[in-house]
């Protein structure tokens, strides 16, 4: 996960922007009060929220960071080469709920029971999100829950082949 130190060098803005908006992700999904309400209401399990303020450093931490990915994609030859319609889909389905939440942000609460009807920017916000659940599987965004058989298929031809580690 953190290259060899021979190219930590040359590659340490991309391995730390990458944990960045990883992180930052994760942090806005399952630490931001109205998306907890969201699944309580849903599932009934809830978990306590993060302050807001530290929700508000997240998302813009986590929105710069993908920005500065998509610069790096394009300043690149190399990459930018490499890169096709699935890379720059996939980068806009991730910021398209990112930015759509931002803009949702000052919304009243949701009652606890019931299905609330939405207003505009939060229905905006959730039809972004489907797109990001629709499009997960068939771009490249499906490495989310493919990483765990990769890893496992490559280790176990790794250590059949005696490759030393």
């Amino acid at each position: 996960m953190i290259p060899r130190k021979e190219f930590r060098g040359s590659a340490s803005l991309g391995w730390l922007n990458a944990y960045l908006y990883h992180i930052g992700l994760a942090v806005i999904a399952f630490g931001y009060l109205p998306h907890i309400q969201f699944v309580e209401r849903l599932t009934g399990i809830s978990w306590p929220a993060l302050p807001a303020p530290v929700m508000y450093i997240a998302a813009g931490a986590t929105v710069v960071s993908l920005l500065i990915a998509l610069q790096e994609r394009l300043a690149d030859p190399v990459r930018r080469l490499l890169s096709g319609f699935d890379d720059y889909f996939s980068w806009f389905v991730v910021v398209l709920p990112l930015a759509t939440g931002m803009a949702a942000l000052n919304q009243p609460p949701l009652p606890a029971v019931g299905a609330p009807l939405y207003p505009l920017p939060v229905a905006i916000h959730l039809l972004s999100v489907e797109l990001l659940l629709v499009w997960l599987p068939f771009g490249r965004l499906g490495h989310a829950f493919l990483v765990f058989f990769s890893r496992g298929i490559t280790g176990a031809a790794l250590e059949r082949r005696g490759t030393a580690i």
